[in-house]
Order: C-alpha cells, then structure tokens, then sequence
C-alpha cells in the first residue's frame, strides 16, 4: 500500500468513526396505534424506551397491546436502520461493509 492509500484509508476510517458517533446520539421517536405506544430507538438500533398509554392496558386485550408494541419496534427498527443506511452510505458510496450497516 502506498501512502497515498494509508491516509485515505485512516480519512474514511476517521470519518466512519464519526458517523456511528452521530448515530449512537441520534434519536428516533415512533409511535403505533395513534400514539398509544410509542418507542425511542438510537441510530445504532438500540431501543431506549417503549411507552404504553394507560388506555390501551386491557386485560381482555393483551394480543392487542402486543401487536401495538411489536409494530412500534418494528417501524423504530426501519427507520432507525435507514437512517443509518444514509448516514454510513455518503461515506462508503453504498457499499455494504459488514458490520456498518
């Protein structure tokens, strides 16, 4: 490798370092059943919170408090992956780096 190489490589490494940085304090907010559960996710697909309005808590109900929760994480989760997926993919010209995205 020559040297030319070694500094872009350490530029793009320095700047990939950066951007899972600003995806790790990024925040996502999603909510399902028209705001009866809502979840909180990072842009590294951490989940940190999943809120459920005391309405939707019915005894008689639970599959459809499960379903609202499943969907909330599952929208949190695509859209926090997509955000991702721009972010980390200005910097790699879209390839797929294991790992990254």
């Amino acid at each position: 490798m020559n040297r030319n190489m070694m500094q872009q490589a350490q530029q793009l490494q320095a700047r990939l370092a950066k951007a899972q940085d600003e995806l790790a304090k990024m925040v996502i907010e999603v909510s399902s059943g028209g705001g009866a559960v809502k979840v909180t996710i990072d842009g590294q697909q951490n989940i940190k919170s999943v809120k459920i309005a005391k309405e939707v808590v019915n005894p008689e109900d639970i599959e459809m408090l499960e379903d609202l929760v499943l969907t909330g994480i599952k929208e949190a989760i695509a859209k926090s992956q997509e955000a991702a997926s721009k972010q980390l993919g200005a910097l790699t010209g879209g390839l797929k780096i294991p790992g990254l995205m």
